[in-house]
């Protein structure tokens, strides 16, 4: 069922539909989607907070938005100062890689979306708190064997995000990039001469980005790298708890 469609319910299916908190309904329609809207946009400020460190941290390289990751590789060998073409190709190819394993994941678990996410959001809490470790005690940026290890480790873990959320398939809730939700948020408009039925998800969504970012630039700046990905742990760790709640759900948004 398309959000366009959700007037058009029957009464007796809408009886049956699970019920939910209104601001979450509002989000997305519950009876197609459930609470995972509300997990992708814990999901995006996680992406915030790591992108943050990496570009803050890691010496000018993105590991979760790779669109940016591609043009500043374009500057990189433009021979722009303060940019590495090292780093940027191995944030790509980890991301790759973590989009890889999170695809294998999707197909496995297709059954379930609750289930998907609890285990790809489990297996990035493993990957982040990884990398928290292995940024415990470097300098500000981080160097060396550090900082590649750090940018593999958050590379992989929000290559595999992007693709669990891709397969999870809630529109507008990508977790990595904005772009096109910007995009359908001015397009889609009541200004523009749109119906602006999802104008809450996608600002959710910006605001989400917005969020994490800020609390990570405050963090690695003001106190460490390391902070900033305990923070970026902490919360996917909470994440993982309500995930956990979504795999055993029956209803009809969870299986497929």
């Amino acid at each position: 069922m398309s959000e366009s469609d959700a007037d058009t319910t029957p009464p007796d299916a809408a009886a049956r539909a699970p019920r939910a908190a209104p601001w979450v309904g509002r989000l997305a329609p519950y009876a197609d989607h459930g609470p995972l809207p509300v997990v992708l946009l814990g999901l995006t400020v996680v992406t915030g907070v790591v992108d943050a460190v990496s570009y803050i941290a890691l010496g000018h390289v993105f590991v979760a938005n790779m669109t940016g990751n591609v043009v500043l590789l374009g500057f990189a060998l433009a021979g722009a100062p303060g940019l590495s073409v090292t780093a940027s190709l191995t944030a790509m190819a980890a991301f790759l890689a973590g989009a890889a394993l999170g695809g294998a994941l999707g197909r496995r678990i297709a059954h379930h979306r609750g289930a998907l996410a609890r285990t790809g959001i489990a297996a990035e809490v493993v990957l982040l708190a990884t990398a928290f470790v292995a940024a415990l005690g470097a300098g500000e940026p981080i160097a060396g064997f550090q900082r590649y290890a750090v940018i593999v480790l958050l590379a992989v873990a929000l290559g595999g995000q992007n693709a669990v959320a891709r397969r999870i398939a809630v529109p507008d809730l990508t977790t990595t990039v904005l772009t096109l939700t910007l995009t359908a948020l001015a397009a889609d408009a009541h200004f523009a001469g749109g119906p602006g039925s999802a104008s809450l998800r996608r600002i959710a969504a910006v605001a989400a980005m917005f969020a994490g970012a800020l609390a990570g630039g405050l963090l690695t700046l003001h106190a460490s790298p390391a902070a900033a990905l305990a923070l970026a742990t902490a919360t996917a760790g909470g994440i993982a708890l309500g995930a956990h709640r979504a795999a055993r759900s029956r209803a009809g948004w969870a299986v497929r």
